[in-house]
């Protein structure tokens, strides 16, 4: 399954390299969009959180939300690719 995490750090100047670690650690990882990233994992969404929760302040704001085939942006080919591929892999 493909997730969304979205998130809102608010601690100005924090050290978020270990929430990122965290991050790909969870699987194939597309990361392009600033506090945007898209995790294909086994995992669900409270598997997600649970992995991540430990490296988010408590004012921060997260979402973790998973992808479907209802989907539309602006994007780079090689994103849509990426997204494609995966969900393509669910169908089949």
């Amino acid at each position: 399954m493909i997730y969304a995490i979205n998130y809102d750090l608010k601690r100005p100047g924090q050290n978020y390299d270990e929430l990122h670690k965290a991050i790909k650690n969870l699987g194939d990882w597309w990361h392009y969009l600033g506090s945007t990233w898209l995790v294909d994992t086994n995992l669900n969404a409270s598997g997600v959180w649970d992995r991540l929760a430990p490296h988010f302040d408590k004012n921060d704001r997260v979402l973790v939300i998973g992808v479907t085939r209802d989907y539309s942006g602006w994007l780079t080919q090689e994103a849509w690719e990426w997204i494609n591929s995966r969900l393509n892999r669910l169908a089949a």
